[in-house]
């Protein structure tokens, strides 16, 4: 029996007001700390934004400006030896169960902080209370429990409290997010999709597509992905407390364009991860299937390279290691029609690279690209390049 506790709940009960409160918080991060804050991607009420930030000082002692600068530079250096959580530099079991001191140990440098630090709250609050006693909150948080569900229950919910965020979102997303997953998208880092559903830690689960969308205040892209701190967001919006300011580009196919045009610049540039990933799947995938099909099973050389080479054609070049980099290059070299569509995926992604090119350049190289392309007698290759003109961009909805 627990004495001198306000409620007195069977374990279950406990349970539930452990993982309920340790939600809050994971809605805290995903929506304010990172949506709001860390990539200006919606608005949040004044109310709002408060609530979030005096929740997160009592369960966390985050300091926003912190986090912010932390998540930044992730951005700005990801996968390098300059990246703050990187498992690619430090490996994944670093990160997964020490990832705190990762971040804890970039929060402490001055340079990050004024540097990536920028538009984060400044108010009495903040430099009188909130960042200049950051341990209060989670004293006063532990007093709250033990008050509410006594010092056995209270302790245990306060632990879990504790250690919530510095395993779901410090290890596992930063650990887990970028070594281990699906990928939608072929962007220049190791994210991943962990899973398709983002409930337990509030969509931050599809690091991939954040990572190719970081300013998108949704974070599911496909139809069968579902993210619920979008929902969240959708819900605040409806009651006039929030306001999105930005969600990814969608690509979609106006039939009645047959040339190259400014939209269509626009649609490749600003959508091109949806672009590579159309022809990965349309041209590249097509491709490859009809030249396996064309291999002799006795070949076990070419039939062992072209299994082991299949993820390597899409996958995104600096990604590739030395002995990845060896087979791929073999598989080239053995097959033209492979050769072909692959350096036409190549050219097509130096397209948007370049730079001091005007929109009517782009235009002309993006019909020059088609040329090509219909010029290769490779048909997967000519039926994307008829269909690239019609790529439009969808009016933005949130």
């Amino acid at each position: 029996m627990i004495l001198h506790a306000v409620f007195q709940l069977p374990w279950w009960g406990y349970a539930l007001i452990a993982l309920a409160l340790t939600h809050i918080t994971i809605a805290s991060v995903t929506i304010f700390l990172h949506r709001h804050q860390a990539h200006l991607a919606l608005d949040l009420h004044p109310i709002v934004s408060h609530f979030f930030r005096f929740w997160l000082w009592l369960t966390t002692g985050i300091t926003t400006k912190e986090w912010v600068a932390v998540h930044r530079k992730h951005h700005a250096k990801v996968e390098t030896p300059e990246d703050p959580h990187s498992p690619q530099q430090m490996g994944i079991h670093r990160i997964l169960w020490l990832g705190a001191f990762a971040y804890r140990r970039e929060a402490n440098n001055a340079q990050t902080l004024e540097k990536y630090g920028f538009k984060t709250p400044d108010d009495w609050l903040e430099r009188n209370l909130y960042a200049r006693h950051a341990s209060l909150g989670l004293i006063l948080m532990l007093v709250i429990d033990v008050f509410c569900f006594g010092a056995v229950a209270g302790l245990a919910i306060w632990a879990t409290q504790m250690i919530w965020i510095p395993f779901w979102a410090a290890g596992v997303i930063n650990g887990i997010g970028h070594y281990w997953g699906y990928r939608n998208y072929e962007v220049g880092d190791a994210s991943r999709n962990i899973v398709p559903w983002g409930v337990i830690i509030g969509g931050e689960e599809l690091h991939n597509n954040h990572h190719a969308f970081g300013s998108s205040a949704k974070f599911s892209t496909r139809r069968w992905e579902f993210d619920l701190g979008w929902s969240y967001i959708r819900g605040l919006s409806a009651l006039g407390l929030a306001r999105v300011k930005k969600v990814a580009p969608v690509l979609v196919i106006d039939e009645a364009k047959q040339r190259c045009d400014l939209d269509t610049v626009r649609a490749v540039i600003g959508s091109r991860f949806h672009v590579m990933a159309r022809f990965a799947r349309e041209v590249m995938g097509t491709v490859y299937k009809e030249e396996l099909r064309q291999v002799d099973r006795h070949d076990r050389d070419t039939w062992t390279l072209m299994k082991r080479a299949r993820r390597l054609l899409s996958r995104e070049t600096r990604l590739l290691d030395d002995v990845s980099k060896n087979w791929l290059q073999e598989l080239l070299q053995r097959n033209q029609r492979l050769q072909t569509v692959y350096a036409m995926k190549e050219n097509l992604q130096s397209i948007w690279t370049r730079s001091a090119t005007t929109q009517e350049h782009l235009v002309r190289a993006l019909e020059d690209w088609c040329k090509q392309a219909e010029a290769s007698g490779i048909q997967a290759l000519r039926d994307f390049s008829r269909k690239l003109p019609s790529f439009s961009l969808a009016p933005a909805t949130a």
